[in-house]
């Protein structure tokens, strides 16, 4: 179930020894590009008090937005699962696509086309530097899992995605799921 190897596509789930980092405690990633340069992601479980219309005045609609990660958290991005509706769309994997025509996607969401379940909009993204991830993997900062979910990862709960990915690992990570946050406030 574990692999050593990461590939587009995957998930990265943060070990529970990272409680000290800000930006990756408790994250669930999916990277999108992973080459020899090295590897972009999106954090897909921490939710921001923003939504899209606080961002992106011609939208209407109040979808919510991520924290991508502490990489050009001023740049907005975006994952979908509508490339036949988005132009110029990259897939990622399993029929989860990254980016397109902006303009387009803006009147897609406003006249209802498409939906929250279809896309989700990111401040920022996780980036590694060639083989700074493998580093990070070699001192178990990270457990990398294939996306089972493929394009339905975008419907699932971000508040308990990490804690659901350390009850499938089972072993000592069942321990970890129920731990608080922040341990020393236990």
């Amino acid at each position: 179930m574990v692999s050593q190897k990461p590939k587009k596509g995957n998930l990265l789930v943060a070990e529970p020894s990272l409680t000290g980092d800000v930006s990756f405690n408790r994250s669930v990633v999916l990277i999108a590009e992973h080459n020899n340069e090295g590897s972009v992601g999106f954090i897909l479980n921490k939710p921001l008090d923003y939504t899209i219309c606080d961002l992106v005045s011609d939208i209407t609609i109040p979808f919510q937005v991520f924290n991508g990660g502490p990489v050009e958290q001023d740049n907005l991005y975006f994952i979908h699962k509508v490339p036949e509706l988005i132009e110029n769309s990259i897939e990622i994997s399993d029929g989860i696509f990254w980016g397109g025509n902006f303009e387009m996607t803006v009147e897609l969401i406003n006249n209802g086309t498409i939906t929250e379940q279809d896309i989700r909009f990111f401040l920022g993204y996780s980036g590694w530097g060639t083989s700074q991830l493998d580093q990070e993997l070699s001192s178990k900062s990270w457990v990398v899992l294939p996306n089972e979910y493929e394009s339905d990862i975008l419907e699932k709960s971000a508040n308990a995605f990490w804690k659901e990915k350390m009850v499938e690992l089972g072993g000592d990570y069942l321990l970890w799921s129920n731990a608080p946050e922040n341990p020393s406030l236990n």
